[in-house]
């Protein structure tokens, strides 16, 4: 975890099924770590995989939609001249 003690946090409410706020606690009470710092880390190490994942979604229905363009191996190849 990358924070300092000058960082500035904010608060985020949100809702958990009581199995995984179980699941939580009970590493926070194995780690002696707060549950909140736990979900901080959560949040940090993994919001790049999800931001990734619906980027691609995105680009995927784009291609559905046919707002995105999308070329073949041989209109690249001809395109580049090789």
């Amino acid at each position: 975890m990358s924070f300092s003690n000058s960082t500035v946090m904010t608060t985020a409410t949100f809702r958990l099924s009581p199995e995984l706020k179980a699941r939580v606690d009970n590493l926070a009470k194995m780690t002696r770590r707060s549950p909140s710092s736990l979900y901080s880390q959560l949040v940090e190490d993994h919001i790049g995989e999800l931001e990734e994942v619906y980027r691609f979604l995105a680009i995927r229905d784009g291609i559905k939609a046919g707002t995105i363009k999308t070329y073949t191996a041989e209109e690249v190849e001809k395109e580049l001249g090789l």
